[in-house]
């Protein structure tokens, strides 16, 4: 509960003694390409294999001659939009930016940078990790429809290639019975686990104390905090939502 409280006051202590609208705007601006543009290769690769497997794995499991090949396509299509896309790039994201986000407060931690901001008068708190948390809302969301194109495209890749099925039946399965409700269910797990994983990663390296070795220690739990509450988010939003 202490933890829970401490956690409260440092989200509601970045919405005072703001800086200028501009000076958010820059910092904004350099967090998206750190936390967007540098997290673009990693999702791309892990999203490309996800569909290729599932494509193999799904084909493999429907072994009855009554089960159209069309079908295949269809299951990964709604195994992307609600679950791989949204939750485990969110794992991914945690892993890639999660930890580099607690890794660079705890860093300027423990070397004092953010006491010498709090001496010159600057809200360390608004000033350093509002930036981030606003813009892993608005590039993470990206990343995910980046993810569930790419997802299907592995997919299609693998199912074409390997003969499982042609290319017609995949894009036919794609479009089968599709409901758009699933793509605004997967956008809005998106903006909440951006928020969950740039808030627990920034919370853990703010209040960083020591040196190195605990810098490491933030990160590691910025990354395990940070998928703990992804899975409960997960949960949670699949109870209410679907």
């Amino acid at each position: 509960m202490a933890s829970l409280g401490r956690f409260i006051l440092f989200i509601g202590s970045m919405f005072v003694r703001r800086e200028s609208f501009l000076t958010y705007v820059r910092l904004t601006i350099d967090e998206c390409m750190k936390i967007g543009i540098n997290s673009i290769f990693i999702v791309s690769i892990v999203s490309i294999f996800i569909g290729a497997v599932t494509t193999l794995q799904t084909a493999y499991n429907l072994v009855s001659p009554f089960i159209p090949s069309y079908v295949i396509s269809l299951v990964v299509r709604d195994m992307t939009i609600l679950e791989l896309a949204p939750t485990v790039m969110a794992i991914v994201y945690a892993g890639k930016v999660g930890s580099n986000i607690a890794g660079e407060l705890g860093t300027m931690r423990i070397s004092e940078q953010i006491d010498a901001l709090e001496v010159m008068g600057i809200n360390s708190a608004s000033y350093l990790v509002l930036p981030k948390i606003i813009a892993s809302f608005l590039m993470y969301p990206m990343l995910v429809i980046l993810s569930a194109f790419l997802c299907i495209m592995g997919g299609f890749l693998a199912g074409t290639l390997t003969g499982t099925l042609t290319g017609y039946e995949y894009i036919y399965g794609i479009r089968y019975e599709f409901v758009p409700y699933n793509v605004t269910f997967a956008l809005t797990k998106s903006f909440t686990f951006a928020l969950v994983v740039a808030a627990i990663s920034a919370y853990k390296g703010y209040f960083t104390s020591g040196g190195a070795l605990e810098v490491g220690q933030a990160s590691t739990a910025a990354v395990t905090n940070s998928c703990i509450g992804i899975l409960t988010a997960d949960f949670l939003l699949t109870k209410l939502l679907l």
